[in-house]
């Protein structure tokens, strides 16, 4: 998603008040300020790596996968594994795009169904 390099516009605004014309004016952010913002902060979320529950695979197997691939201790590769069993899916991993990208494909080769997407 590209930028747009023009600096964020904004206009004043300007309200008379009584008789005496005191005058007020305040800043107000266009639209396009508006949007510029809301893409940068959309790219400050990571991405996320989600594990999703399948017929297929045996829950210690599962537990196993994340272990050897993302290197947690047992306890929280079965914590992660119960999620996805009871809960249909878990965050395994986060971080930029590239290494969601790396994990998934990991994971896939491992025979486990996962996916990517930014962090809610």
């Amino acid at each position: 998603m590209a930028l747009c390099n023009t600096a964020p516009r904004s206009r004043t605004i300007e309200v008379r008040v009584g008789a005496a014309g005191a005058t007020l004016s305040a800043a107000q952010a266009t639209p396009e300020a508006v949007e510029a913002t809301e893409i940068l902060e959309a790219e400050d979320r990571p991405w996320v790596t989600v594990v999703w529950d399948d017929p297929v695979n045996l829950m210690h197997y599962v537990a196993y996968i994340f272990q050897k691939l993302f290197g947690y201790s047992k306890a929280k590769a079965t914590e992660l594994m119960l999620k996805v069993h009871n809960e249909g899916k878990a965050v395994v991993s986060s971080g930029s795009r590239d290494k969601m990208e790396q994990d998934v494909r990991r994971l896939h080769a491992a025979g486990l169904w996962a996916t990517m997407q930014r962090d809610d």
